[in-house]
């Protein structure tokens, strides 16, 4: 049971996207995204009359595409329990099926293998094929592009909800007033106010398609004064999300330069395989009230640290906590880099001149976290945490 626990663990670990130190990882994540896009291929180029004499090639591809898709599929079901380790395993599995890359997944194999059950329904089944689309987010989905834009979106929902009902509003107000301008000029054209929307809706988000205008002079003042209205309503939201976007990378530039600070708001801490937070979800993590997670570095690209996030051996996270300044005793914190000239590098921690109501709680060397003991040896650029009495700092 052992063995097979530590292989489904070793799959769970090769299958998930971003370990760059492990070489099986990062081909299966290369084949993966080659398979993707063959697949997308296919579906795309099969849709054109040039691609019949090429259509038996295609068919292996498709099934050598589906057949990787299917072992990938039930790979990720076999180790969704170490995806959701606080479950019960078949919880977990069920949990996995009903996520939205489980469904995703799910739907890129099914119009492959439901004709095959129900040939009556082979042509509906195809319009599923569309789904397979989806499965380029997973490239990227554990990293900043997806995942900026999911915190946009999370960010700015109100403000983003609110436009929507404006414009929607907008929509069936243009629509009303138009076919109350133009019902009798041209009945076939509005015929009632529903048949309205379809031209405000073009007028509005677009510069129109010209298959329905208005030809009475009330309707064309109406016309002019939507057009004006959809120009501003399109441009708030537009806004909304450009700010958004600026504001979440300023905020992660801020948290990276943060780092670097000597007086510590932020605290690094680097993962380790037997680190008991490694293989569980951000929002599982057990932190102080005052403490949250602002980032986490893997393999020098930045992660946004949303909950459902999983942390991976070899993550360097950032948390931060408000500036600890205790009443009484005035106790701060600080790192220090120690340079080459500097008297430390060299000798152990026993040995440092140092008071007595300072200590060193922690070393980041070369992205590694060393916890120091009196008979470590400080290096050259070695990043010493230490805490202090504050007068004494």
């Amino acid at each position: 049971m052992a063995k097979v626990k530590n292989l489904r663990k070793r799959i769970f670990d090769i299958i998930q996207i971003g370990n760059k130190e492990d070489v099986p990882s990062v081909i299966f994540d290369i084949g993966i995204t080659i398979t993707i896009f063959l697949n997308i291929f296919v579906t795309f180029f099969s849709t054109f009359e040039q691609s019949k004499p090429y259509s038996g090639v295609l068919n292996v591809i498709e099934i050598v595409t589906v057949v990787i898709f299917t072992i990938e599929y039930i790979l990720r079901i076999i180790t969704a329990d170490y995806l959701y380790p606080d479950k019960k395993p078949m919880v977990a599995r069920l949990l996995f099926i009903v996520s939205f890359y489980g469904l995703v997944d799910l739907l890129t194999i099914l119009p492959f293998f439901l004709p095959m059950i129900f040939p009556a329904g082979a042509v509906a089944f195809r319009v599923f094929r569309v789904v397979r689309i989806f499965r380029l987010f997973k490239i990227n989905a554990q990293f900043d592009a997806f995942n900026v834009i999911i915190e946009v979106l999370k960010d700015k929902k109100n403000q983003i909800f609110s436009c929507i009902t404006m414009i929607a509003i907008l929509t069936l107000a243009s629509s009303l007033c138009m076919y109350g301008a133009e019902h009798e000029a041209q009945p076939e054209a509005f015929e009632n106010a529903f048949s309205g929307i379809w031209w405000s809706v073009s007028t509005l988000l677009t510069v129109g398609y010209g298959d329905i205008y208005p030809v009475t002079t009330l309707g064309k003042i109406f016309a002019i004064i939507i057009s004006f209205l959809g120009v501003g309503m399109v441009a708030i939201p537009t806004g909304i999300i450009s700010a958004g976007f600026v504001e979440q990378f300023t905020k992660m530039k801020t948290m990276a330069t943060f780092e670097e600070i000597h007086d510590v708001h932020f605290v690094v801490s680097d993962m380790n395989p037997r680190h008991p937070w490694v293989g569980r979800m951000i929002k599982d993590i057990v932190l102080p009230p005052e403490v949250l997670v602002v980032a986490i570095y893997r393999d020098g690209i930045m992660v946004v640290p949303s909950g459902n996030v999983v942390i991976e051996d070899d993550d360097r996270l950032v948390l931060g906590a408000h500036f600890y300044e205790a009443e009484d005793d005035d106790i701060v914190l600080r790192e220090v880099t120690i340079k080459s000239e500097n008297p430390w590098v060299g000798k152990k921690i026993r040995d440092l001149d140092f008071s007595r109501k300072e200590l060193i709680v922690r070393i980041r060397r070369k992205n590694k976290l060393v916890v120091p003991t009196g008979d470590t040896v400080i290096r050259s650029q070695d990043a010493v945490l230490i805490l202090a009495k504050k007068k004494e700092v």
